[in-house]
Formats: structure tokens, sequence, C-alpha cells
């Protein structure tokens, strides 16, 4: 296990993310629904629900957003959504994995397509990049959760593969199967997790200037604006000089 790298650069700035609460809570709601939908309505019997539940749980999402999210599955006008996965290529030559849940794949493709082409990048045929990252678990806590040694012990001793603590907070990966069976075993003793999914674990790492870095940003913000994209990954660093100067 490593004790320390820099992937809190591989999923986008948290800091952005939480400044958009209500489209977080549309995502979040889309996720329950799916995974309700795929499986039981209840999240004892049914671990992706579980983890979704808790991951809006973490973002003080409204209990009766939750119900009202798992409820609609059961329901039968609602959407049916579709799981996509994107590859392609953003600046600097950083590669890109999005995730989507859509109701519509005509729409989200030429959304992302367009998002991505207007910002440094270009979109790939599937398997274009996904085959330089590692399918694996993250499991996220904030830095509250406890220090570096009391989070890499556990993890350790729940099943988790490698650990990864800053000031921004825990990331626990696993391995792909093991993902719900570490959930479990850790709670107990760290506490619900702010999220659990599974995620593209980049092998290398491409260390982008400001420049770049800029351009990216955009990009992903672009991304994270559209309803339809649950999640964006990619193989990027960002040092900490050039986060600071973009602030």
């Amino acid at each position: 296990m490593a004790g320390h790298s820099k992937f809190k650069n591989i999923m986008h700035r948290k800091g952005a993310q939480d400044k958009k609460r209500s489209g977080m809570f549309s995502k979040l709601s889309r996720e329950i629904t799916v995974a309700a939908k795929m499986g039981l309505p209840d999240p004892d019997m049914n671990p992706r629900l579980r983890l979704a539940i808790n991951a809006a749980k973490a973002q003080s999402m409204p209990k009766d957003n939750i119900q009202r999210a798992v409820d609609k599955a059961s329901k039968g006008d609602t959407e049916n959504y579709e799981e996509i996965r994107y590859e392609g290529f953003g600046p600097g030559g950083v590669s890109l994995i999005i995730e989507a849940l859509t109701d519509n794949r005509n729409r989200t493709a030429t959304n992302v397509r367009v998002a991505v082409a207007k910002n440094g990048g270009n979109l790939g045929a599937s398997g274009s990049v996904s085959h330089a990252f590692d399918r694996v678990g993250l499991i996220t806590y904030p830095a509250s959760a406890g220090d570096a040694e009391k989070v890499f012990e556990a993890a350790l001793e729940a099943g988790a593969e490698d650990v990864t603590s800053s000031e921004d907070g825990h990331e626990i990966w696993t391995a792909q199967a093991d993902l719900h069976e570490v959930v479990k075993a850790i709670t107990p003793v760290l506490g619900d997790p702010e999220g659990a999914k599974l995620a593209w674990k980049p092998q290398t790492t491409v260390e982008v200037d400001e420049e770049d870095a800029t351009l990216l940003f955009k990009l992903i913000d672009t991304l994270d604006d559209d309803d339809d994209v649950q999640t964006v990954w990619g193989n990027y660093e960002v040092s900490d000089a050039v986060m600071e100067k973009l602030g």
C-alpha cells in the first residue's frame, strides 16, 4: 500500500463541485433511481443502492429527496436511464473517461462531443483510453475521519488495496469485486463514507501546465454542468504551484 500520492486530482476539484449543490442532487437522485430499478428498492438487499444513498446523505441531500428517488424506480412512467461511457483526450494529451446516465443517448453524445471539442479535446473510440486505467473501487472520507495512520490501519484491516491521504481527505482503493465488502467492514470504524463507487484509476499520470490546466478545468466544468454526466475521470495531475495560480 502507498501511504500518499496525488490522486486527489483524478476526480475534479471537490470545491468546484460543492458549489453546484442542486446539480449534484439531480445526479445523485438519478443514480439512486437507477440503482433501485436495477435491483431491489431495499438498500439492505441492494449494495449499489446502499452506496448511492450513503453518497447522497454525505452531501446532505434531504431524506425526502432520497425517498422520492427510490419511489420513482417503482413507477412505470419513469425514464429508462442508460449507462454510457465516453473516452477521449483533453488538453495536454490528458486521457478522459466520461460516465453518463441518460434517457436520450443522442442528446448526451452531442453535448459531450461539443463540450470536449470546444475545450481543446476530442473523443475517441470505445477502449481508446480505458486500457490505461484500472477498474477499481474508491471509498472517500473527509480529513475529519481520522489521521492518515488510523485510516490506513482501518483500510488494511478491511481488505483495501491502497490508501492515499492528504489535507483534502482520504481515498481508499479496493479491488473492483471487494468494494461493497470493504465499505461494510470499514464503516463501523470510520463511519459512513463520503462516497463509494467504482472508479477508473490511471496506471500513469500526466502533469499539465497552467495553460492546459485552465482549459482542462473549463472542459470538466462544462461536463459537470450537464445533468447526464455523472463523473469525469482523468489521468491528469496538477502541481500545487499551478493550483495556487488557478485559485
